[in-house]
């Protein structure tokens, strides 16, 4: 069982902290220390990811499970639970907040980047709302699976650190293993931090949390004529450019709720969500989404509806005249639609082996994916196939052996290589260009599964290890992983995720 051994108590702090969440006034956080746990283990370190935040590697191996489960509060750390609101599957709740997670503190990585390290599943805090503030072992498992998969993705993504047992049980619909997630982000920051000041008509903690977001995350924005509109366009442009990355690799978010969308343009809460096997535009994955708000082919709208919640809580610092600063923030969230298209045509065109534009590509596109949804074909296979047929018409057969009526791709395979003699590159170049953006490789649901099954039935970690491995480097062609590629049986398909509360 790799990385996973006791620890003792620490002798040292290994977090060199430089907090400016905790100096932001008193009703922006509450604070609350981690509660203790019975006998932690830590089960997995990111060591690359903690030597990009210039912590302490020795130290951590050898007093991570105190640290990472909330036994032991490093030096420098303040902790404390974020204060936010937010619409859940179109419900506003007033008062949500983090009920489960406490923010250690922040650190400055090697590019100069300040970075959240947070503790998910450390116990109770102001906001846990009867909630035991607690973590069971399987969710802490898939998002530190999912979330290090979107990073090598190349998809903007919060990061998991560490992963800890707990030694003791969390009560869900049955007796689970308790454990703790460490999460990484560029902040916590989210739409619903917004609307927790702007729902209590408190406008100047408003300005003061937009100052901070412009000053931390957008600092080009000082200088602007009207900074708090250009913040909008700014949350906007990331949003749609994030969107569009997990439409490209088949991502379902499973709680797009606004207290889910950070303002830093990561994507954030991997609980109820999965990637796609079989191309479906409906698919949802999440338990909870009874009739499909976050669908595959919803996301995008989606996110431009939960812009809209952010423009109504700054909107009074656009203009001090209303109907202008309605009209202003209108055509801000009309520019998104045509920033995500943008992102999500160019996107598509290198799925297909496309570098220059001409105007019927989108039809294309649009056409070879009428043709997966109703061929049942897998999203991540037929693309990455697709790369092999333009190098080597002799791969056309394993394509269309994707599809349930394989004779059906032929028109559209015959009209793909008249466009593609458009194209200048050669067909070796252009078959690698296109595996360099469709993934050999995804945390495929029934992997994910099994490695939390076996890991919570049998303590056993290794096929946990085998899919971080295998997803770290998803672009690459590695033959003797080849069973990671492929599609669940029928028996293996996994149609619902759950929430880790």
């Amino acid at each position: 069982m790799n990385d996973v051994s006791p620890q003792s108590g620490p002798k040292k702090a290994p977090f060199p902290f430089d907090n400016s969440y905790a100096r932001l006034p008193a009703n922006f956080s509450a604070r609350v220390e981690p509660t203790p746990v019975a006998e932690p283990w830590l089960i997995k370190l990111n060591r690359p990811l903690a030597e990009e935040l210039r912590l302490d590697i020795a130290a951590l191996e050898r007093d991570g499970a105190a640290i990472f489960s909330g036994n032991a509060v490093p030096p420098g750390a303040e902790p404390l639970a974020m204060a936010y609101a937010g619409h859940q599957f179109g419900t506003f709740v007033p008062q949500l907040g983090d009920g489960r997670a406490i923010l250690l503190g922040e650190v400055v990585d090697r590019s100069g980047k300040r970075r959240d390290i947070q503790l998910k599943g450390s116990g109770q805090t102001p906001y846990s709302r009867r909630g035991d503030g607690r973590a069971a072992l399987g969710p802490v498992l898939r998002e530190y699976i999912i979330s290090e998969a979107m990073h090598a993705l190349g998809v903007p993504t919060t990061r998991a650190l560490a992963a800890t047992v707990t030694g003791q049980a969390v009560y869900r619909e049955q007796i689970l293993p308790g454990a703790v997630f460490t999460r990484v982000a560029a902040s916590h920051i989210r739409v619903g931090t917004f609307q927790y000041f702007a729902a209590r008509g408190d406008m100047d903690s408003v300005k003061a949390l937009a100052d901070y977001v412009i000053d931390r995350h957008y600092p080009e924005l000082k200088t602007n004529d009207n900074p708090y509109l250009g913040l909008l366009k700014a949350v906007s442009a990331r949003q749609a450019a994030l969107i569009a990355r997990w439409l490209h690799v088949g991502f379902i978010h499973g709680v797009m709720n606004t207290d889910n969308m950070t303002i830093s343009g990561e994507t954030i809460d991997f609980g109820p969500c999965a990637f796609m096997d079989a191309y479906d535009p409906k698919k949802v994955f999440s338990s909870i989404d009874q009739f499909g708000r976050y669908a595959y082919a919803n996301q995008p709208a989606i996110g431009q509806w939960n812009l809209a919640r952010l423009a109504e809580t700054l909107v009074t610092l656009f203009d001090p005249t209303a109907d202008i600063a309605v009209n202003l923030a209108n055509d801000a969230l009309g520019e998104y639609g045509t920033i995500f298209q943008t992102h999500w045509l160019d996107g598509m065109r290198r799925k297909i082996g496309l570098s220059t534009a001409e105007d019927g590509d989108l039809e294309r596109i649009q056409s070879f994916l009428t043709l997966m949804h109703k061929g049942n074909s897998d999203f991540t296979l037929t693309f990455r196939r697709l790369a092999a047929s333009a190098e080597d018409t002799q791969a056309d057969g394993q394509l269309a052996a994707l599809f349930a009526n394989p004779e059906a791709l032929s028109p559209w395979l015959a009209d793909w290589r008249r466009r593609l003699e458009r194209e200048a590159s050669a067909p070796a170049e252009r078959a690698k260009a296109m595996r360099d953006v469709n993934p050999a490789f995804i945390p495929r649901n029934h992997r994910v599964e099994q490695a939390i099954d076996a890991a919570i039935r049998d303590a056993d970690f290794s096929l946990f290890e085998a899919l971080l491995d295998v997803t770290s480097k998803p672009y690459e062609d590695r033959p003797e992983q080849a069973r990671y590629a492929e599609p669940p049986s029928p028996e293996e398909e996994v149609q619902q995720t759950f929430c880790g509360t």
